[in-house]
């Protein structure tokens, strides 16, 4: 049998170029009124009309330094969909932390678009005289519960539920928020604002399938002490992102509940944390709650497509290498493998040039700007807090990291990491030794010739630092 098609598509060649055959098909089968023209039954042969009308929207993406690009894309897209679009433009690597956000500026608060989500669906809820915005970055912490959930789920705030009054064991935690028919629990303090007031008040709250309460009896979970407060089947939880100017709370990890049928200030459901880890685990729990079963699905997804592994740089990709001998070979050792690292690290040196200090100085400054402003993770002249908001925006998990300028000391930089949800900052400085300047993080102990170097190392080793270096924040034009 035969097929052969004549269409008229109004389709932008972009389209093409981003979506796969089978897209293209979905595409006509969801959006297109197939008609069947003329069948001329010899032969076992079929020639098949097809006429094919998509619905097209034009929609504005931005990024983190507020520039936006405009696209034209079909009314049914998901946000995978878009994510994957700017990819291919930006030539990025697809590691599937890209991600879509929804940030709604005039009430402070954004989220994630769950990659399996319209887009459309998102951009209808937006009031037409606010200013709304869909956002595109990385997100490293988007699925980490998956991989990592003692790091999301500490162990007071989980039980089976309050019939059974049992603890839950984190290996089974995951598959069990995915089961419909177990019951996990999330109960913790929060500071709630009351409402049509300005003050805050602390409880203690019960997250349950059924939705989300709270006692009016100290850490009572009888059902005549809960209160109702919200359910998720019609709402999304929401950071805040000036919890403190914003909604006058207590701390800084604020979050809310909003319904999507309701977006105006009084309907928000406002909470908010002691900490970081308290917040990621109520807000990452309702994820749960709400989609369940589908955001596994999305976790799992990108890895079925790729035919082999993606490989981590960091992780996989890079071993312990030894070559003094004729022949290469791997060092399995992992105390010899750290050995011959200190060495290296101790006998890395640039050729040997007879300078100043101060044109080294100079030549470091040169180096600086054509080698480190090349570099990913290197973002220059980034403050203490931008780098601080940049790589909370980018993910909570240990081993994000960046390079960038010191701003209170002149011809130095600084590595600002993440570990347990906490971000620090450590000073690089420069080594002189007989005319010849190196990068240290540990006053010299471990030099290198330049930061390149520097990094390489500590993503094999840890060194000095709380954890290895995982994941860069990198920042793309649109």
């Amino acid at each position: 049998m035969c097929l052969t098609f004549s269409h008229h598509c109004f389709l932008p060649s972009w389209l093409f170029v981003k979506f796969d055959v089978s897209f293209i098909v979905h595409l006509w089968h969801v959006f297109l009124n197939v008609h069947i023209k003329q069948a001329l039954n010899f032969s076992d042969t079929y020639v098949v009309h097809v006429n094919v009308f998509v619905s097209l929207q034009v929609i504005k993406v931005y990024n983190e330094d507020n520039t936006s690009r405009a696209v034209e894309v079909p009314t049914d897209i998901t946000a995978r969909d878009i994510c994957q679009l700017f990819v291919l433009k930006n030539h990025c690597i697809d590691d599937h932390s890209w991600t879509l956000f929804e940030h709604l500026t005039h009430l402070s608060i954004e989220r994630i678009i769950e990659d399996h989500e319209s887009v459309m669906e998102v951009l209808s809820g937006w009031a037409m005289d606010t200013d709304s915005r869909l956002y595109f970055r990385k997100n490293y912490a988007k699925y980490e519960f998956f991989n990592k959930p003692l790091d999301f789920f500490p162990d007071h705030m989980v039980s089976i539920s309050s019939e059974t009054n049992g603890m839950m064991n984190h290996s089974q935690l995951i598959q069990t928020f995915l089961n419909s028919s177990t019951c996990p629990e999330i109960h913790g303090h929060l500071h709630a604002k009351e409402q049509g007031r300005k003050s805050w008040k602390k409880f203690y709250f019960v997250l349950r399938r059924s939705g989300l309460y709270f006692s009016n009896k100290g850490t009572s979970k009888e059902p005549r002490h809960l209160q109702f407060i919200a359910e998720f089947s019609d709402g999304d939880v929401y950071t805040l992102l000036s919890a403190r100017k914003m909604h006058g709370a207590p701390t800084d990890y604020g979050f809310c509940v909003k319904s999507t049928k309701r977006g105006s200030p009084r309907d928000l459901k406002l909470l908010c944390a002691d900490d970081e880890q308290t917040r990621t685990c109520w807000v990452t729990a309702m994820r749960l709650f709400k989609y369940g079963m589908q955001l596994y699905q999305n976790f799992i997804q990108p890895h079925q497509k790729q035919k082999t592994p993606m490989r981590s740089i960091s992780e996989n990709s890079l071993v312990a290498m030894d070559f003094s001998g004729h022949k290469s070979r791997v060092i399995e050792n992992p105390s010899e493998a750290l050995s011959v690292a200190v060495e290296e690290g101790l006998s890395w040196r640039v050729g040997h040039c007879h300078m100043t200090v101060l044109t080294r100085y100079t030549v470091l400054n040169d180096s600086a700007t054509t080698l480190h402003m090349a570099q990913p993770w290197f973002h220059s002249k980034l403050s203490r807090d931008e780098a601080h908001r940049l790589i909370t925006q980018q993910g909570l998990i240990d081993g994000v990291f960046l390079l960038r300028d010191s701003q209170s000391n002149p011809n130095t930089f600084v590595l600002s990491l993440c570990h347990t949800q906490r971000i620090k900052h450590f000073q690089i400085l420069p080594v002189d030794e007989e005319g010849e300047l190196f990068y240290s993080l540990d006053d010299g102990h471990t030099r290198f010739a330049d930061l390149i170097q520097l990094v390489e190392f500590y993503q094999l080793n840890r060194g000095v630092l709380p954890c290895k270096l995982k994941h860069h924040c990198a920042r793309i034009t649109l």
